[in-house]
């Protein structure tokens, strides 16, 4: 664990020109530390000062935020620089010069976690936040920032009580006929499951949404792949013809469309050929299969699949969903198309029911969505299953075993509880400046 003084600094913009550059600095005593550079303006006022160094000379903007009403919980200090990506490292080698070192990514967020400025569930959702792609994502990350979800707040109100009994009873049951009554905790505590198994729909639908859906469209030449790539992603992307084999090569976009954020690959239509240049955009296309999350195998209406594509997708059968293209031309059952008129809603629900069990994208906001959480949130819904499918004559100890894990499990979500691991997995995914 670092040293929670230890004088950091980072640029908080890219090093790329640019009008303005933000250079950040945390720890504790920078007055005094920072004196050989400027006198540091009033607190929380933004003041034009002359920086002066080894020859150099910047005027900037600075800002004092004094310990502990900062980002961090210590002196922070904060300059706005004309953007040259030479000044900035210049700045930073001098404060280097200084004692004040380079910070390491996500230390910034890891101060304010240790000093309590933010929780852990916060930190996550600022991370997701930078790394947002689309509308969807930004909407989900900020309807996690803030306040802790209400059902936790709800759910530690709930099983407080039934610890303290569970924990009476195996310590005084038989001296003085403490008993712990497994129906009334069943009642009790059965919203909290269902609670919990909602909470881990909606995070398992919103993991999907946060990471994008990876949608892998196959087929054979002129099945429609093109066109419905390019109605996906909203701009003509793929070269659409009538001659077979137009797509030779995986073509990738990130798009948000209708709410899902997707990475949509298009595939060279499989068939038998001699063409080398199809056989080679074929080939590649066993990889992307095996990290889509669902593939979409287009057969035009009226035709049956052809043997070989069967066979192609026969390893990756539990992801597959067949669409009917053309359905303008001819009437069928299932998830039918026609992309070229935009008739597509047969496809939205389909996606909606398959990878966000039948939710809206609107429905998982605020959802709990990082692998960490899901792995919790799963844990959590099995935890009070087994509670609650306690026989009534069980020893005490069990249950009161299984309310201390559940309470655990809700503090290891929150980060009142959390292994230095974790969080070494999530600031690692942060920016320096963060």
């Amino acid at each position: 664990m670092l040293p929670a003084s230890d004088p950091i600094c980072a640029p908080a913009t890219p090093l790329l020109p640019a009008a303005v550059a933000v250079v950040r600095v945390s720890g504790g005593g920078l007055a005094r530390l920072l004196a050989p550079l400027l006198v540091l303006p009033e607190p929380r006022r933004a003041s034009l000062r002359t920086l002066a160094w080894d020859g150099f000379r910047e005027r900037a903007l600075v800002l004092y935020f004094p310990a502990p009403e900062s980002y961090t919980g210590e002196d922070v200090v904060e300059f706005q620089t004309h953007g040259n990506p030479l000044l900035v490292r210049r700045l930073l080698r001098h404060l280097g010069t200084l004692g004040v070192r380079l910070a390491e990514p996500g230390e910034f967020t890891r101060r304010a976690l240790l000093n309590g400025k933010q929780g852990l569930l916060e930190a996550e959702a600022l991370r997701d936040l930078v790394a947002a792609e689309t509308d969807t994502q930004v909407r989900m990350a900020q309807a996690r920032a803030g306040a802790q979800p209400g059902w936790i707040t709800e759910a530690r109100r709930r099983l407080a009580p039934w610890m303290a009994r569970a924990e009476a009873a195996v310590d005084y049951g038989e001296d003085e006929k403490i008993y712990l009554n497994l129906e009334d905790l069943a009642l009790d505590l059965e919203p909290l499951r269902a609670q919990f198994h909602v909470e881990h729909r909606r995070a398992q639908a919103g993991q999907h949404l946060r990471d994008g859906i990876r949608l892998a469209v196959v087929g054979r030449p002129n099945a429609g792949k093109s066109t419905l790539f390019n109605a996906l992603a909203g701009e003509d992307r793929a070269i659409v013809t009538d001659i077979p084999g137009t797509t030779r090569d995986v073509l990738e976009v990130r798009c948000e469309w209708r709410g899902l954020p997707l990475r949509l690959f298009d595939t060279a239509g499989l068939r038998d050929t001699e063409d080398p240049v199809e056989r080679l955009g074929m080939a590649r296309i066993g990889p992307l299969l095996e990290a889509a999350d669902l593939v979409l195998h287009l057969v035009p209406s009226g035709e049956e699949a052809s043997g070989l594509i069967q066979a192609t997708l026969l390893p990756f059968q539990g992801k597959v969903l067949e669409v009917r293209t053309f359905s303008d031309r001819a009437a069928v059952p299932g998830v039918a198309v026609a992309a070229n008129l935009g008739h597509l809603d047969a496809l939205e629900g389909a996606l909606r029911e398959r990878l966000l069990g039948g939710l809206a994208p609107d429905a998982c906001l605020g959802a709990l969505a990082t692998d960490r959480q899901v792995e919790l949130l799963a844990e959590l819904a099995e935890q009070m299953d087994l509670l609650l499918g306690l026989r009534r004559d069980c020893p005490p100890e069990l249950p009161a075993s299984m309310l201390q894990g559940a309470w655990g499990l809700l503090s290891r979500l929150t980060g009142e509880d959390r292994a230095d691991s974790a969080l070494e997995a999530l600031f690692s995914g942060f920016c320096l400046g963060k």
